[in-house]
């Protein structure tokens, strides 16, 4: 039922047989399992995907698909049989899904095209037999770092136990073990998916977690190695790889983070750490058994097992003293032992050097608007009354800036604060304690989101400075984030205010003149579509880069991407490689979420590929290749011109009186809300009426993702298109697509946003009385947006250049389509006017599951 029929090449014959051809074997052996209250359901299952197939072909209403099954297939027409049976596929759907995850991850390495596979290690060779080239990457890798940053965003969150019997499966699928497949199988399908209440942020965070102990502990320490030891670094404290985490950090419109969350987590991270080292220890000790090494090992023994397993341990930074212990363990060895095992020795200071005491670093982010609400309670508290303007908050900006004091004071009066304010200035004096426990490194970022002004960062120094903190130890990065349109526009403006600003650029010295800058995708495509999101996103890079470079100051743009191309997924080491020279790109910095998680980072293989990706992207970026990149003026224009036009089209849609409504009634958006994989609410103000406004971007890209729309992907790319076609500037966007590295990743990801798309599903709204116009008006710009995309990149069909993610992708849909239709139909029964109340909690507990399996195989759109 999953066979897919096209012409094949070499690597797509190798993915029939590797992927599509396994998945198939497999799937059949797991359908035939009998489990509790699904005897017999699997059997069915192939029927019931043959006839949602057809049913579709044959442009059926979803509601006729399923209710035509059950009354021809199984002679079923009792409502609680059908809803019982479509529930009992779900549960085998969505383990399908984990099954083929499996499959395709265990067939990585034969899969990938050459290019991906040899890019770094090919630039590694050549540059071993280029002197000038060697010095060349050396002195970019002494300045470059890659930080890749976790966080709990609810695109895709499988609990431990299936992500432990994910990484089985895929072993046992390497071997081609049937026997063990068979039994991992039975497990996986006796196995729950999610808990019946929400995660808390701790809970997110031990979910997180597995990744850094099972798989990025020892990844991010071998690509690390591998690159110091071929370039010959020595980097000191410099790290090529830093890990970040958000789980008990994050507090932008998540009450549920607290400071005593985020203790809680810095304890676990502490603790998973030494976990890893105390098992890489005991590898090392059953092999270093000689004269001399004795003491050193008992101390090593004694600290990583307390810190790893002892509850009350009192928390010290004793990085260097196991550094100190390994390196004469290493000394030893050398000096009288032939340097036996050396190499374990090597691997344990790699891993120290890496991660310290804290494993990753938790950034800490907070809304502006809540810090604002913070500062004024402050300045009117009775300790610090008088210290500003009593007209403050009616003062110009520059009238702010010229007015916040930074001056010093312990202000610890405020238990009478509102509770997010209080928790704001609790963290703000955890962080110098877990600077202190853990390192420098385990805390040292305050992110601002919704960041608008200057004031927004002063104003959070000046917090800083009256909890204790003593501006010349002040050792944290304040990073603003600028993610909606207006706020990308004139960021430079509020970035020079700051760079002007004399005591905040004493700060900077501190920080060896060290600026971080999050630039947000998610909140841009919300508020202006797809393709001006990502030209705002590079104006906002190219303006920031130029201003930064005006005073001297070292920029790094952490980059808040992740997920489906609506949120600045896609091909990300092209995104990277993509900067021309006026792009500031010594570092890579981006958040990792999701589906991102378990497909990039969710094997060894994986993992190792894509670090050292996006690494070859960075140092790429930073060669010669780089002037080829750099948009001239008139192309830099042409970008722009595209961008406003489909600006102002998307805008239309959004201004659209159905346009909210639709998303309410015919999107899962409400049930966003219920669905257990994440603590943050699906909006801000989560006790208001729903506003767009409010909306995350993460739920706004998911409904329409679900409908299987995918509006935020491509929507006003084709009236851009066309309008600079009949225009006559075609042969000038033709000429961008190819010589832009940067315009033709924009397009390649819309083009791969749009293959997880399938109008098909909600042609049957063309005849709806109050939705039909307007799903015709969304389903034309898709169908101008195809044609004319195709006709840019000289293609038949989308992603035809890249077949092997085309197939993925093909399959994966397939899986998903009778989730969808099941969805769909729920939907629409849901809305019905006889339905009853009791019903219609069944309906949303349908488009409830729904919502896990069609969230979890969108894995490969990052």
């Amino acid at each position: 039922m999953f066979t897919l029929r096209p012409q094949l090449n070499s690597k797509e014959t190798v993915f029939k047989n590797e992927i599509t051809t396994k998945f198939e074997l497999y799937n059949s052996l797991f359908l035939t399992l009998p489990f509790y209250r699904v005897k017999n359901t699997g059997l069915a299952l192939p029927y019931f995907f043959a006839h949602c197939e057809s049913g579709v072909e044959e442009k059926q209403r979803p509601d006729d698909i399923i209710e035509s099954f059950f009354a021809k297939q199984k002679g079923i027409t009792d409502q609680h049989e059908i809803t019982d049976l479509l529930f009992r596929f779900i549960q085998y759907i969505e383990r399908q899904v984990v099954l083929f995850d499996a499959v395709e991850d265990a067939a990585f390495v034969k899969t990938r095209s050459n290019e991906d596979l040899s890019s770094l290690s090919t630039l590694m060779s050549s540059a071993l037999e280029d002197e000038e080239l060697y010095k060349r990457i050396q002195d970019c890798l002494r300045e470059f770092k890659l930080r890749l940053v976790l966080t709990a965003h609810p695109t895709q969150f499988y609990p431990g136990p299936v992500l432990s019997i994910m990484t089985d499966l895929t072993e046992a699928i390497k071997n081609n073990d049937v026997n063990a497949i068979n039994l991992l199988l039975q497990q996986l399908g006796k196995t729950p998916f999610f808990k019946k209440k929400k995660p808390t942020p701790v809970d997110e965070a031990v979910s997180l977690n597995w990744y850094l102990e099972n798989i990025l502990y020892q990844t991010a320490s071998d690509v690390h190695n591998n690159l110091e030891e071929v370039f010959k670094l020595n980097l000191g404290n410099h790290s090529l790889i830093e890990l970040g985490f958000w789980p008990g950090g994050d507090r932008d419109g998540n009450p549920f983070v607290t400071a005593e969350t985020t203790k809680q987590v810095s304890v676990f991270l502490r603790q998973a750490l030494f976990r890893c080292y105390y098992r890489d220890f005991k590898k090392l000790k059953r092999r270093i058994t000689f004269n001399g090494t004795e003491q050193s090992l008992e101390e090593l023994e004694n600290l990583i097992y307390n810190n790893a397993y002892q509850q009350n341990t009192s928390c010290l930074n004793i990085k260097e003293t196991l550094l100190s212990n390994l390196r004469k363990v290493k000394e030893v060895l050398v000096n009288h032992h032939d340097s036996l095992f050396i190499e374990l020795v090597d691997d344990m200071i790699w891993k120290v050097k890496l991660f310290g005491c804290h494993f990753a670093s938790l950034d800490i982010r907070q809304d502006s608007r809540i810090l604002r609400k913070l500062f004024k309670e402050c300045i009117e508290s009775k300790e610090l009354k008088g210290l500003l303007p009593e007209n403050y908050f009616d003062l110009s900006e520059e009238e702010k800036i010229a007015a916040i004091p930074l001056n010093e004071a312990d202000f610890t009066n405020y238990s009478s604060f509102e509770e997010l304010s209080k928790d704001a200035l609790d963290v703000i004096r955890l962080i110098k304690k877990m600077q202190t426990d853990n390192g420098k490194r385990a805390c040292h970022r305050f992110i601002i989101s919704n960041c608008q002004k200057a004031s927004d960062i002063l104003q959070l120094k000046q917090l800083f400075l009256w909890s204790g903190w003593k501006a010349e130890e002040l050792d944290v990065d304040f990073v603003p984030l600028f993610e909606t349109i207006d706020d990308l526009k004139f960021a430079d403006n509020v970035m020079e205010s700051l760079y002007t600003h004399t005591i905040y650029n004493q700060h900077l010295e501190i920080r060896k003149k060290r600026q971080v800058i999050m630039l947000g995708f998610s909140d841009s495509t919300k508020d202006g579509g797809y393709l001006m999101a990502n030209y705002s996103i590079f104006y906002a890079k190219s303006s920031l880069t130029a201003v930064s470079r005006k005073y001297d100051i070292d920029l790094a743009f952490f980059d808040g991407r992740g997920g489906p191309p609506a949120r600045g997924g896609g091909k990300t080491h092209k995104f990277y490689a993509s900067f021309g020279k006026d792009i500031a790109n010594k570092q890579i910095q981006m958040t990792v979420q999701g589906q991102t998680i378990s497909s990039h980072y969710g094997t060894y293989e994986s993992s190792t590929n894509n670090m050292e990706q996006l690494i070859h992207a960075g140092i790429n970026s930073a060669l010669e290749k780089q002037g080829s990149n750099t948009m001239n003026d008139d192309e830099k224009v042409l970008f722009s011109q595209m961008a406003e036009i489909s600006y102002h089209a998307f805008m239309d849609l959004r201004k659209h009186p159905l346009f909210l409504k639709f998303m309410e009634v015919q999107t899962p958006l409400k049930m966003l809300s219920q669905i257990n994989i994440s603590s943050r609410p699906v909006k801000r103000n989560s006790d208001a009426e729903l506003k767009l406004e409010d909306l995350r971007a993460i739920s706004f890209v998911t409904s329409w993702s679900q409908a299987k729309l995918n509006i935020p992907g491509f929507y006003g790319v084709g009236t851009a298109l066309k309008t600079l076609k009949e225009s006559g500037q075609w042969e000038q966007v033709k000429s961008l697509y190819k010589n832009s590295g940067f315009f033709k990743t924009v397009v390649d990801n819309c083009m791969m946003s749009m293959s997880k798309a399938d109008f098909r599903l909600t042609e049957y709204l063309s005849e709806d009385a109050t939705f039909g116009d307007f799903w015709k008006g969304m389903k034309a710009e898709f169908d101008l947006t195809q044609s004319l995309l195709l006709e840019l990149s000289n293609t038949e069909t989308l992603m035809e250049n890249y077949p092997t993610d085309k197939r993925s992708i093909s399959l994966r849909e397939k899986i998903v389509l009778p989730l969808v239709i099941i969805q769909r139909y729920a939907i629409i029964k849901s809305l019905s006017d006889d339905v009853s109340d009791a019903q219609k909690l069944i309906y949303n507990k349908l488009i409830l599951r729904t919502l896990y399996g069609i969230v979890n195989a969108a894995r490969n759109s990052a």
